[in-house]
């Protein structure tokens, strides 16, 4: 008999596609997936075919003026996107952890009363925080880690965001006691908020809890981390990635070097306006016998002259362009490091916040790609890992294996028949 799955990503790409990606296996099994969204997000999940439910997690706000007002708090974080992840708890992680408690107090005004009219007999959640309502409405709630898998915490593995080496112990306690200092007060808060939801607070730097359920971690096992605690698989799933089914895409012709390896270059659409970064690597390739697809996001206008192997683009079915690129430049975000590994794609990573961080320390000392800051660097130092990406054998052979083991298990379809047995536990 169908089930209705209710998904409530974060309202931000990387967590949206990958719920998108488990939706659409789990509709392929007759069940009926729908999304609780943040009002702006509701277009995208529309776009799949999804019906999907308007869910505020801030003061409500034309869509324009909120597409705004995240622009400029991106924009104005550009400055700290060069500093050590160390360096932006000061700044960028805890001006995040502030709007991401917001988001859970202005969840809580709707949440019980869009799943009463849902009426939904499974959740998933993929958010870092506890929304209490999910908790709650007395139905089977399963949590998505989209992030890091370091987001599900170990004495002996580096703390989320931290960007520290698996080994490197003295790094993870001098970034967890710096966290749990700054955020303090915001933790309280939370603590208080929860408080008058009826639940048991958090410990210090804690902000959301396992799911007695089950939890789907995206991260794939050839990268995982080495715990103290091995999860148990009867509450912890490896899914292996997630990639989602998208539309083809038709490699355009190029100008120059039509023939030439192919590189992918992306930071999201929030990295995208470090526009300065883009225009730095843009000039590069352009010396380089290479081809380059580049996602600029909304700034298109910003970049009037291009050489002949660069064609830009303010969006691109991500999956569908990874399959065919011979090597990608991305920020670290969850969806482009699980699908370089998924194509058994080699990376180039330039992280500039939150788990971008943990992804580039991981993607280098796991053998997959190498981790380099955004700034402080020299032309021929890109160029030369962008050939070590083309040629070196044991990273292609490391790629190969991994790549392998993940399309195997296929994510989504893993995750569907998790998802259909909680339904019929």
């Amino acid at each position: 008999m169908p089930k209705t799955i209710a998904f409530f990503p974060e309202a931000a790409f990387g967590p949206a596609l990958n719920s998108v990606g488990i939706a659409q296996a789990v509709a392929a099994r007759g069940h009926k997936p729908v999304f609780l969204s943040d009002p702006g997000f509701v277009p995208v999940y529309e776009g799949y075919g999804f019906e999907a439910h308007p869910v505020n997690l801030s003061a409500p706000m034309p869509p324009e003026q909120m597409a705004k007002f995240w622009e400029d708090f991106i924009n104005g974080h550009i400055p700290n996107f060069s500093k050590s992840p160390y360096e932006q708890i000061d700044n960028y992680v805890k001006d995040c952890w502030a709007a991401i408690v917001d988001s859970a107090k202005w969840a809580q005004k709707d949440l019980p009363g869009v799943l009463s009219k849902i009426a939904p007999d499974l959740i998933c959640v993929d958010n870092v925080i506890l929304f209490p309502a999910i908790k709650q409405f007395g139905t089977p709630w399963v949590r998505i880690i989209s992030c890091s898998e370091n987001e599900i915490e170990d004495p002996e593995i580096p703390p989320h965001l931290s960007g520290c080496g698996a080994k490197d112990f003295a790094c993870h306690a001098t970034y967890r006691t710096k966290f749990n200092e700054v955020i303090k007060p915001i933790h309280d808060d939370f603590n208080a908020f929860l408080a008058e939801c009826g639940e048991a607070p958090y410990p210090i730097g804690q902000f959301f809890e396992a799911s007695p359920f089950m939890n789907l971690l995206l991260y794939p096992e050839p990268v995982a981390f080495e715990r103290k605690h091995p999860l148990d698989p009867k509450q912890f799933q490896y899914l292996e990635g997630c990639v989602r089914h998208e539309k083809p895409y038709e490699i355009p012709h190029f100008a120059e070097n039509n023939d030439k390896p192919l590189i992918y270059v992306s930071f999201g659409s929030l990295g995208a306006g470090d526009t300065a970064l883009l225009k730095r690597i843009i000039s590069i390739i352009g010396k380089l016998p290479y081809r380059a697809l580049i996602n600029v996001g909304d700034y298109k206008n910003v970049y009037e002259t291009l050489p002949g192997n660069v064609i830009i683009d303010s969006w691109f079915p991500q999956p569908s362009v990874i399959a065919q690129v011979d090597a990608v430049i991305h920020h670290g975000g969850n969806n482009s490091f699980t699908e370089c590994l998924f194509f058994g794609k080699p990376a180039i990573i330039m992280p500039y916040v939150w788990d971008g961080h943990d992804n580039a320390t991981r993607v280098e000392e796991t053998g997959h790609g190498f981790k380099m800051p955004r700034a402080g660097w020299a032309d021929e130092e890109l160029a030369a890992k962008l050939q070590t990406c083309l040629v070196d054998p044991a990273l292609k052979t490391k790629l190969a294996a991994t790549a392998a083991h993940m399309q195997a298990r296929s994510g989504p379809e893993k995750a569907a028949t998790i998802l259909d047995d909680l339904l019929h536990a």
